[in-house]
């Protein structure tokens, strides 16, 4: 099985790079697609997977896994090994790879990034690749990192997130530190579980950094 996806094409017949953007739980690809416009990268074709299995309640939702009502994200629930995440991170890895191949656009050329559990997948995946960067938003850490090495990372969180607290995010980023990997974190006062404009003009700067510049200068600050 592959996974869908929608897609914006680039300006260009070469795109300079991909951005593969993955959805939450019980949303789907065209909720995210809806973003490319406000990340204003038009040299650039965007990606949005559709995550493989249905939501149980959403008709038109979708997910990489099935959530429990008593999950605890600050903690480390031990989704590793799971069935349904196993599926969901093959199924993503072989995209990636093959749109490495379909597009042309080498894995060292792509962002992968994603929101709430997209943003866990995102991590979940993207540590092992040999990605230009990834971006995290309002995301958590399946279990604890693997990778010595990884792709610079940008991790951004609403401290009022009712959905995901940000002591996940601040765990999260506290274990990709510990193993090294370059994190660019940033909390936002007054945010919850959204995607807000501030957090769009974060990405387009991460994304100006680490697929328009040589040279990744990412450090950790706050906002707020």
């Amino acid at each position: 099985m592959s996974l869908n996806y929608l897609t914006v094409p680039a300006n260009t017949t070469s795109p300079q790079g991909l951005i593969v953007l993955l959805h939450g739980w019980g949303a789907n690809a065209r909720d995210v697609q809806a973003l490319a416009p406000y990340l204003k990268q038009p040299a650039y074709q965007y990606i949005f997977p559709e995550a493989p299995f249905p939501h149980p309640s959403t008709p038109a939702g979708k997910m990489w896994y099935d959530l429990t009502p008593d999950l605890q994200f600050e903690g480390t629930p031990g989704f590793r090994d799971r069935p349904d995440v196993s599926q969901s991170r093959q199924q993503l890895t072989d995209l990636l790879q093959t749109l490495a191949q379909t597009t042309g656009v080498p894995l060292s050329r792509t962002i992968l990034a994603g929101f709430s559990q997209g943003g866990a997948m995102t991590l979940d995946v993207g540590l092992s690749l040999p990605l230009a960067g990834l971006m995290v938003l309002s995301g958590y850490l399946h279990a604890p990192p693997a990778a010595q090495s990884a792709p610079p990372t940008l991790m951004v969180h609403g401290i009022q997130d009712m959905v995901v607290p940000i002591t996940a995010a601040r765990r999260a980023k506290n274990a990709l530190q510990a193993q090294g990997i370059a994190v660019q974190y940033q909390e936002y006062e007054g945010m919850g579980h959204e995607i807000s404009l501030l957090v769009l003009e974060q990405m387009q700067a991460f994304i100006n950094t680490v697929l328009h510049s040589s040279v990744n200068t990412p450090e950790e600050t706050t906002i707020g």
